[in-house]
This record gives structure tokens, C-alpha cells and sequence, in this order.
């Protein structure tokens, strides 16, 4: 399932983001071909805002229209799954590669006990926790330069960035969805519902070049890193 309904605010769009242009076709077809070239998936669900499908039904895709939230979107296309496993993959990671696809796939599939594994990168930067009510001065804010206190530094051996693909038992995520809806409702990412659910979620290490497109500077340097992946094909 690839979720393409976010609002492309943040990158100023204007417009959904999963349908701008990056190197001469929209962001979400990008991920569409990782996923079609990738042997273990038999079938795509893009939850797309409603309106907003831009032919990307057919040829083995379906359309779902997404919801106000990222639980409502794969809501709507989980009742389009009946696989025994489901893959979560944001349309605005566009540098995803089939092979990561099939990586996170097995490392799922060799522990029978997990409920799920996610790609993830090791946490390079020093990471600092802001003390309580900082979430809301940023957001009034708009991420402007408002000093902040500083709480406390995190051992940074131990985070990882959560990244997609995440795959999960289709069954478990089904139980997350419905265990919590003020966590669901809340929740970044479906390895955090799992988790909340008591299911086990494992990691498997990805490349940062799978990153997330959430700015300007974030499309052009995804569009650089396509250009040299051409450029290396074609050589």
C-alpha cells in the first residue's frame, strides 16, 4: 500500500504532494515502479486524495481515496488487502529500491514470532529533547527561530529514523488499527500502532537516501540522486 494523500503544505505544492513532478513524471510513480519490480508484491493500493487519482488506476493498481488522517488512508486501503503480509510505503520517499522492498519482506518472514519490520537508518545526529510544550511554540511558530529550553540529550547509539517500507502480518496491523483510535488517530507511522498493540516490529538498516520528500531543498536533491542513478544505468 503506498499512502499519497498528504497535502504538500510544508513542501508548497500547491497541491497534493504525491503528484509533483520530480524528474518528468509524479513523485508516486517512482515508488509504483519500485513496487512493481519487486518479485514479492502481487498487487498496489494507492490511497490517494479523493479527486486526485491522475490515472494511476489499472495495470495492477487500485485507487483508495485517503483520509483526513494517515490511520483513515490505510483504513480505506486495508479493505483492499488480502494478503497474508501488507507493505506501508510513503509515496514521498521516491529513491525506495525494489531490493530494500524484498529485505525488509524477509527479515519479516524469518522470524514467524514478529508482527512486523520497518526500514530504518541509524541516527546520525546529536538528538536533544525540548522541554514539555515546545510541540505547540513550533507549530504557532511555524518552525521560526524561537529559543527553546533544552530537556535532555538522548543516547543516540540506540535511535533509529524510521523510514518505509514497513511490513507487517496483514492480521496484526488489522488489530493495531482498531486497539487505540486516540494512539491510531495520532500515530506517524504503522509501526507505532503495532507497537502500542504489544506486537514486535524489528528494524532492518536501510541507506538515509531513502529519505522522506518533505521540503523544496528535499525535491531537488531527490531529483539529483535520480539523475545519477540514470547516469550509472545508462554507463
Amino acid at each position: 500500500m503506498i499512502a499519497a494523500a498528504g497535502s504538500g503544505q510544508r513542501l508548497g505544492a500547491g497541491g497534493p504532494k504525491a503528484f509533483v513532478s520530480l524528474a518528468g513524471q509524479p513523485l508516486v510513480e517512482w515508488s509504483i515502479a519500485a513496487f512493481r519490480a519487486a518479485p514479492s508484491v502481487h498487487s498496489i493500493v494507492v490511497a490517494c486524495p479523493p479527486g486526485h487519482v491522475h490515472g494511476l488506476g489499472g495495470d495492477g493498481v487500485v485507487v483508495v481515496d485517503g483520509g483526513a488522517t494517515r490511520a483513515e488512508s490505510v483504513s480505506n486501503a486495508m479493505a483492499a488487502v488480502d494478503t497474508e503480509l501488507v507493505a506501508i510505503h510513503d509515496a514521498a520517499r521516491p529513491l525506495i529500491m525494489p531490493e530494500l522492498i524484498e529485505d525488509v519482506v524477509a527479515t519479516l518472514v524469518a522470524d514467524p514470532d514478529a508482527a512486523g519490520a520497518i526500514a530504518a537508518t541509524p541516527v546520525t545526529d546529536t538528538i536533544k529533547r525540548v522541554a514539555d510544550g515546545a510541540k505547540g511554540t513550533l507549530r504557532m511558530s511555524g518552525m521560526q527561530n524561537v529559543p527553546l529550553a533544552i530537556e535532555l540529550t538522548l543516547e543516540r547509539e540506540r535511535l533509529w529514523a524510521a523510514q518505509t517500507p514497513q511490513v507487517f502480518r496483514t492480521a496484526a496491523l488489522r488489530e493495531a488499527l482498531t486497539t487505540d483510535h486516540e494512539l491510531v488517530a495520532a500515530a506517524t507511522d504503522e509501526a507505532m500502532m503495532v507497537e502500542a498493540a504489544g506486537g514486535r516490529v524489528l528494524i532492518h538498516s536501510s541507506s538515509p537516501e531513502n529519505f522522506k520528500v518533505t521540503t523544496s531543498l528535499d525535491l531537488r536533491l531527490a531529483g539529483f540522486l535520480l539523475g545519477e542513478h540514470a547516469a550509472d544505468g545508462a554507463g
